[in-house]
């Protein structure tokens, strides 16, 4: 069974930085393409990230140049690294496949305030 675990989340000031991790078990992570996705009340999930087997990366427009992902296949685990964050960037952050195939895990809370 695919378990997902996602963590790193917390309260930061505007401008202020975050690294998210998401621990993927119960599959053989190097051969997944993977994202993070974030969602706020009321509104749809959307990806903000996506990293390729191959390591080959693509991001939501909002995000590029402050958010870097990466994964280390040896440990299973994807991150996030956010810089910069604005309100904006406020939501519950969750990892899953190129198809979002797999279980969503119960997310990681960004809460962007001054």
């Amino acid at each position: 069974q695919v378990q997902l675990v996602e963590s790193g989340g917390g309260l930061v000031q505007p401008g202020g930085s975050l690294r998210l991790s998401c621990v993927v078990s119960g599959r053989i992570f190097s051969f997944n393409n993977m994202g993070w996705y974030r969602q706020v009340p009321g509104k749809e999930r959307e990806r903000v990230a996506l990293i390729t087997t191959g390591g080959s990366t693509n991001y939501k427009d909002s995000v590029k140049g402050r958010f870097t992902i990466s994964r280390d296949n040896a440990k299973n685990t994807l991150y996030l690294q956010m810089n910069s964050l604005k309100p904006e960037d406020t939501a519950v952050y969750y990892c899953n496949d190129l198809y979002t195939s797999m279980s969503w895990g119960q997310g990681t809370q960004v809460t962007v305030s001054s």
